[in-house]
């Protein structure tokens, strides 16, 4: 018997970084909702008391940004200046100008021509069978982890404290399997007037017994504001940026990484894009029992529609050659740049949702990616 250990972190709403990620992402949405085919790459950064906002946009529509801006700011809750910004009177800096021709006369479809990935590079997509969402567990737990933080501040369930958090669990596996969790880290940003004491006793029973009970010991270990106190957070503990927090984003560090980051950008970007379908390729051969877990790469070259590779690693679990299974992404699934638009259908105003607490692993019908709706179909290759 092998044991071994990993760990996977998340962050809540509140989170410096996260702050970006749903502004860029807010932005987008408003801009697709008026028109579908905006082009968007806009990166957001946030310190103590302000918000600057800069990137490149082409579009039809237009977004009251600074708005966009105070109006995300109040939803995640940083309505009291002590916690590190203030929605009401944070000042908000903004710098947009139009996206590059020379980037668009190859991404943009014409006669004769199909549409072209929004850029160069590799995205990854993964799945596994340890969870009924087909992901790796570490990461789910700290998903539901800072969700319930969240949960517990906006019912006022916990007093006193603020939106930003973190997580951390780590989970002991026994010849691959998830048996137990050995250790989980929480930090809650809260007023001073909150005692360390009485914040960590209403989270351990607030928040990780309701989330981690039937994987906790008598032997976990359990840190809560390890340090000693966590009342300066927000932007005023840490500056925040866009697509810094990539791989809380996807599996929490199972599986390989691209590089790319997700908010911010149109799904013309195959960085966005791509991730999605490698997730929806990888998640409906696990569904379908061709291997307990895998790994899907697909990578591009800018203004080219066909991938320039695709490849399949299911660590030895696969029951068909992985050969078959790609032949079989190239039959069923969609991986041009167009087809992956039109399939997931992700011209929609659908992304301020994915920007907290992982793009996958969500039950959501606007997450596309995340139906298993060619089980069946492979399923016959299992036959075959």
């Amino acid at each position: 018997m092998t044991k071994r250990f990993f760990t996977s972190e998340s962050v809540t709403e509140g989170h410096p970084d996260k702050i970006c990620d749903q502004i860029s992402d807010a932005i987008l949405d408003e801009l697709l909702r008026q028109d579908p085919y905006s082009r968007v790459a806009v990166e957001t950064l946030v310190t103590t008391g302000s918000v600057h906002v800069a990137g490149e946009i082409t579009t039809r529509g237009y977004a009251d940004i600074a708005g966009i801006v105070r109006r995300t700011l109040k939803e995640i809750g940083y309505t009291n200046p002590e916690f590190g910004i203030d929605c009401e009177d944070a000042g908000v800096w903004v710098s947009i100008h139009g996206q590059s021709p020379d980037i668009s006369q190859g991404v943009s479809a014409g006669i004769g021509k199909e549409q072209g990935a929004g850029d160069q590079g590799m995205m990854f997509g993964y799945a596994c069978d340890e969870t009924p969402e087909f992901m790796p567990l570490p990461i789910m737990l700290a998903h539901k982890l800072t969700m319930r933080l969240a949960e517990v501040r906006k019912k006022g369930l916990v007093q006193d404290i603020g939106p930003d958090g973190k997580s951390q669990v780590t989970v002991e596996y026994e010849d691959g399997i998830p048996k137990r969790v050995e250790a989980v880290v929480i930090a809650q940003q809260h007023l001073i007037t909150l005692s360390e004491d009485k914040l960590r006793k209403e989270i351990l029973e607030k928040v990780i017994k309701p989330v981690c009970g039937k994987y906790l010991d008598k032997d976990t270990k359990i840190h809560i504001n390890a340090t000693g106190k966590f009342v300066i957070g927000g932007p005023e503990g840490d500056t925040g940026v866009t697509g810094r927090k990539i791989i809380v984003d996807t599996y929490g560090g199972m599986g390989r990484h691209g590089g790319g980051a997700f908010s911010g950008k149109d799904p013309s970007k195959v960085d966005r894009s791509a991730t999605y379908a490698a997730r929806y390729i990888a998640k409906n051969i696990v569904a379908a029992g061709l291997a307990r877990k895998c790994e899907v790469q697909l990578a591009y070259a800018i203004g080219v529609a066909q991938p320039t590779g695709i490849y399949v690693d299911t660590f030895g679990t696969n029951r068909i050659p992985e050969e078959k299974i790609i032949e079989l992404i190239k039959k069923h699934f969609p991986i041009k740049p167009r087809d992956i638009l039109e399939k997931l259908r992700l011209r929609r105003p659908i992304y301020k949702k994915t920007a907290a607490y992982g793009h996958f692993g969500r039950d959501d019908p606007d997450f596309t990616w995340e139906r298993t709706d060619k089980v069946g179909i492979l399923k016959k290759a299992l036959k075959g």
